[in-house]
């Protein structure tokens, strides 16, 4: 029987909807991933809060699975990490380091990725000002234009040897930006370009893959990979069935049920009108829960084995579901419904909406109770 423990500021009777969170999903995802790139170290990307799943209660069930280094994008996500990580874990923040927290990433331990011959300078002035050698990642643009030193910023390092004195250079990595499309010929392109610019870096480990990049093979992980999505259970691509293990189950409270006949309204703009008498049923979650207003009519719940239909707009805190295929009487008002579950996946519910598995996961509010479970003892203390 898996262990459960909650994270809610409110009890379970106070919400409207319950999301629970399998950590022992997570830590099998991980362990996954760290066998298919077997041969490189295999990091844990835990920016925006664990991907919207709670850093605190993730980030340690990560490192009990095997994770020694992780990734956030922030300063002080990284701070907020150290707090709950051994003092042996490294933390990369892939942001770099902001002029005014430079001494931050010093004083907790936090390796900046620098991405820009600024970033450069502000780190090399704190190793004159601690006068020490500090850690670093430096970051190369393969081709996605987004971060990272361009060719002629290598150019200037070259040129002037001094504009890395102090900097101990740990890693060399890129960013895949076609991962999640494995014949896009733009993935060996980018392999290639990270090869041939850390030519011209110091010696270091090389990174390229993240969550998708992972799947593209061997040849792409390279010394590190940085899962962040397939972590918690979002699928790499849309080649096959998604091989990782759901992490996140979505339950809603049913507020109301009521019987509407033909041509009449539901919802705001009254843009669903049914064309015979339906039963509904209100549900407490709605947008400001995460849950898009956009694509809604595409969606659906679930109760037991029977697909719930989304009828009109999603509202800020309710959503309306066609229930008329439940037997009379087996849905009544305070039961749940699934949103997102063994029927209804995270990229399900992206796809009706539009978007991607990772804008769900990390969208979803914090005003559901909370549940967490396979999470071992360890993570009992305190609750």
């Amino acid at each position: 029987m898996m262990n459960a423990c909650t994270d809610s500021l409110w009890p379970s009777s106070r919400a409207g909807a319950r999301l629970t969170v399998d950590l022992g999903a997570i830590a099998s995802n991980y362990r996954y991933l760290q066998t298919l790139a077997a041969g490189a170290s295999c990091a844990a990307v835990v920016k925006a809060d664990a991907y919207g799943l709670g850093i605190e209660r993730v980030a340690p069930v990560l490192e009990q699975a095997g994770a020694r280094e992780f990734f956030v994008a922030h300063v002080d996500e990284g701070i907020r990490l150290r707090s709950v990580v051994s003092e042996k874990a490294r933390i990369t923040v892939l942001h770099g380091p902001r002029p005014d927290a430079a001494a931050e990433c010093v004083q907790y331990g936090l390796r900046p990725v620098l991405n820009s011959l600024d970033q450069v300078a502000v780190w090399r002035s704190e190793a004159v000002k601690t006068g020490r050698s500090l850690e670093a990642a430096l970051q190369v643009d393969s081709g996605m234009s987004r971060f990272g030193l361009s060719g002629s910023d290598l150019d200037v390092l070259h040129e002037d040897g001094r504009l890395m004195d102090g900097l101990n250079v740990s890693l060399v990595m890129s960013h895949l930006a076609c991962a999640d499309t494995p014949e896009h010929s733009a993935n060996n392109a980018q392999k290639q370009q990270l090869l041939k610019m850390s030519a011209r870096l110091p010696s270091a480990p090389l990174s390229l893959s993240a969550s998708s990049g992972i799947f593209l093979g061997p040849d792409f992980h390279l010394d590190v990979v940085r899962p962040g999505a397939a972590l918690y259970g979002i699928a790499p691509n849309q080649t096959g069935p998604n091989p990782l293990s759901a992490v996140v189950r979505l339950q809603a409270h049913v507020l109301q049920i009521r019987d509407i006949f033909p041509g009449e309204g539901v919802g705001y703009g009254m843009t669903y009108r049914p064309d015979q008498p339906r039963k509904i049923a209100t549900v407490a979650v709605g947008y400001a829960d995460g849950f898009s207003r956009h694509g809604a009519g595409q969606g659906c719940a679930w109760f037991e084995d029977i697909c719930l239909p989304i009828l009109g707009r999603v509202s800020m805190d309710s959503l309306i579901v066609d229930i008329s295929d439940v037997p009379e009487g087996r849905l009544r008002a305070d039961m749940m419904v699934d949103l997102i579950g063994s029927r209804r996946s995270v990229d399900d519910v992206a796809e009706a909406a539009g978007t991607i598995g990772y804008e769900v996961l990390t969208s979803l509010g914090h005003r559901f109770y909370r549940e967490y479970v396979g999470n071992g003892e360890s993570l009992q203390k305190g609750d």
